[in-house]
């Protein structure tokens, strides 16, 4: 049975799978090199990792324990390599598969910015077409997304997936409310001091969550 409860790193490297079999189909499956180095890029991921091979094989063998992943000897190599097997589990068609693809990568979304970043992997006609197959994978069984109540003077609600569970989306909305990862940090006024002051204090949580977030990971394995 196929567990929804996947670690930030096993997100991160089922969704780099998904991503690189829209994108660039002539070099998928994947190598480990390519999966680390995917997991590792520095556009279009919230939030920006630095992962080595041993985390990344570590993920790998869970998301095939959990029949998400698996591996692919190529006719004549001894070099592994590796697939994902969300469209076949959960029976998703490109445009739901794409919206599941970028919210592992980047976390909650409106249907806007869902709408133009998954503009490479599929074109949605509208926002409409994005609400609708949104709703589609909060109506699969199990859920897959989940539409999130609308931020106080937000004109949009935000969507997140549900691979990692509703814990990982209450971390999520945290970090994004302590504006970890490069983003601007209101509250500072003009004073540049106190404005990294405030980025430090965020950063230092947010390593703090990290760090216990693999602590739980590591634990899954002793």
């Amino acid at each position: 049975m196929i567990e929804l409860n996947l670690s930030a790193f096993e997100a991160r490297v089922l969704a780099v799978l998904a991503e690189k079999a829209f994108l660039t189909p002539d070099v998928y499956p994947l190598s480990l090199n390519g999966v680390v180095n995917g997991c590792n890029q520095l556009s279009n991921r919230e939030p920006v990792m630095s992962l080595g091979e041993e985390t990344v094989e570590t993920a790998l063998t869970r998301l095939q324990q959990n029949n998400l992943a698996q591996t692919y000897f190529p006719a004549g190599s001894r070099v592994a390599k590796y697939q994902h097997r969300v469209a076949e589990v959960f029976s998703l068609d490109d445009a739901r598969l794409s919206l599941l693809t970028s919210l592992l990568l980047r976390g909650p979304q409106t249907c806007g910015e869902l709408r133009q970043r998954t503009v490479r992997m599929y074109p949605f006609a509208s926002v409409d077409s994005v609400e609708r197959s949104l709703g589609d994978l909060a109506a699969n069984e199990p859920p897959l997304a989940v539409q999130l109540p609308r931020a106080p003077g937000s004109k949009e609600s935000r969507w997140a997936h549900l691979l990692s569970g509703a814990m990982a989306i209450e971390r999520a909305e945290t970090a994004s409310g302590m504006n970890v990862g490069g983003s601007v940090v209101e509250g500072a006024g003009d004073d540049r001091k106190a404005r990294l002051e405030v980025e430090v204090a965020s950063l230092r949580r947010e390593v703090t969550w990290l760090t216990e977030e693999l602590a739980k990971f590591k634990k899954q394995f002793e």
